[in-house]
């Protein structure tokens, strides 16, 4: 019997599964919002007037994630040409900077940022660089993009450096320049791998960005803590961890829809 064709997403059930939760976890959020207006101190006015600011903190959320991942993206195709380059201090240099991002915890890159920017603000004003630092939101935007930097970089390179070796010889035998074979035959290749890790990486930032709301950034978690410091009502943060819910399966629907669309020529015919 003939071995079927590798298909990752063989009949397209995870797809509808993920759909069916996305959906149950929106009735959940709707029931316990009915819930909370019913038996908590939260009305009708109150939640009335707390949407627009959860919207926000929302939104502010989604910019923070998209923004970092995009600009860790740049980045980390930056470290990844080093990573391929024959210097060896170079490569040392990029493996360590992975290390320390993705050995030590957001929280203490965002307070070694954060709080060590004060600790040296005079010279970041003689470099003319005060005026970011001191912006609590730029200092959430650049530590995650450090952060993401370096979990995309090891993404990537162990994606391409698990290549076969028969890709590579089969580009350099049709003449192909080693740049052009990296970038028309084997980086797309290896990204088809790397997507399911990189929409992990996509969610991690998404919930990780949480920790914004400890150096007074009014995120989703950041709005929720005002909003439960001025009701003294603890259903802002069942709330708000719903909402994660809802935007984390959002995330998990579209990168599915995009792996069955790049992989649509692995599934079988018919």
């Amino acid at each position: 019997m003939a071995k079927p064709p590798f298909n990752p997403r063989p009949e397209g059930s995870s797809g509808y599964l993920r759909v069916g939760l996305l959906l149950a976890s929106a009735v959940g959020v709707g029931l316990l919002l009915q819930l909370l207006l019913g038996s908590s101190g939260i009305g009708g006015e109150d939640f009335a007037a707390a949407s627009p600011l959860l919207l926000k903190g929302l939104g502010l959320t989604i910019f923070i994630t998209v923004t970092s991942v995009l600009l860790g993206a740049m980045a980390g195709a930056g470290l990844l040409a080093g990573l391929l380059q024959p210097w060896p201090p170079l490569k040392i240099a990029i493996r360590a900077f992975c290390i320390a991002f993705r050995g030590t915890p957001a929280i203490a890159q965002l307070y070694l940022i954060y709080y060590g920017a004060g600790e040296i603000h005079a010279l970041l004003q003689e470099a003319h660089l005060w005026w970011f630092f001191r912006d609590p939101l730029n200092c959430v935007i650049f530590t995650f993009t450090l952060n993401s930097a370096a979990y995309q970089t090891r993404i990537i390179h162990g994606a391409l450096v698990n290549l076969p070796r028969e890709q590579t010889d089969a580009a350099l035998s049709l003449g192909l320049p080693r740049l052009v074979a990296l970038t028309r035959v084997l980086l797309p290749q290896a990204l088809l791998t790397a997507l399911r890790p990189l929409g992990n990486e996509l969610t991690k930032v998404t919930k990780a960005s949480s920790v914004a709301s400890l150096v007074t950034v009014l995120d989703l978690l950041g709005t929720a803590k005002y909003l439960v410091g001025q009701s003294l009502d603890f259903g802002f943060y069942i709330l708000a961890a719903m909402l994660y819910v809802l935007l984390v399966g959002a995330i998990r629907l579209v990168v599915d829809a995009i792996e069955r669309h790049l992989t649509r020529h692995l599934s079988p015919a018919g």
